[in-house]
C-alpha cells in the first residue's frame, strides 16, 4: 500500500556538506514519521565519473547512516532486478520505471523520476519479500531450517 513518497532537495546547498546533511535530515524525518521496518535502496556497482561515483557514495552512507541510527533495516537490490522487478526488464529506462510506477500504485498526476525510483526499489524489495515468503511456506520445515543454519555462517 503507497502511503507516501517525496524526494529531499538539495539544490540550493552550498557545498557538499551541506547536501549531505540535507539527505541525511530528510531520511531521518522520514523514518520518523513513518516508522518503516525497511529501507530498500539501489545497489551501486559502477559509475562513468570518478566524481559522480563519490557523491553518490556519500549520499548513499548518509541515508545507511540514518537508518543505522533508527535501527532500520536496510535491502539492496542491483539496478536491473529493481527494473525488472517493476517493468519486467532489467534495461528499462527511467521514464519506464516511471509510468509502470505510477500504474502499479495507481498515483494520480506526475511522478518525480527520482521518487518513482525511490518507489521502484520499494516494490522491488516487496516482490523479493513475497517471493521468499512463498518459498518457504513450500518448503518443508527441515530444509528451512538447514537453509537458515547456512546463511547465518555466510
Amino acid at each position: 500500500m503507497h502511503v507516501a513518497h517525496g524526494t529531499v532537495a538539495t539544490a540550493g546547498a552550498p557545498d557538499q556538506g551541506a547536501r549531505l546533511s540535507r539527505i541525511y535530515h530528510g531520511v531521518k524525518t522520514v523514518i520518523e514519521a513513518y516508522r518503516p521496518n525497511g529501507v530498500s535502496i539501489e545497489r551501486v556497482f559502477f559509475a562513468r565519473n570518478a566524481q559522480s561515483a563519490l557523491k553518490l557514495g556519500q549520499a548513499r552512507g548518509v541515508v545507511l547512516l540514518a537508518a543505522a541510527h533508527h535501527r532500520v533495516a536496510v535491502h539492496e537490490y542491483a539496478a536491473a532486478a529493481i527494473k525488472s522487478a517493476v517493468v519486467g526488464y532489467g534495461q528499462a529506462t527511467k521514464r519506464q520505471v516511471q509510468m509502470m510506477v505510477t500504474s502499479l500504485l495507481r498515483l494520480p498526476g506526475g511522478l518525480e523520476l527520482d521518487a518513482a525510483d525511490a518507489l521502484a526499489a520499494a516494490i522491488c524489495h516487496l516482490h523479493h519479500q513475497s517471493f521468499h515468503g512463498r518459498l518457504a511456506q513450500a518448503m518443508p520445515k527441515k530444509l528451512v531450517a538447514m537453509r537458515q543454519r547456512r546463511s547465518v555462517g555466510r
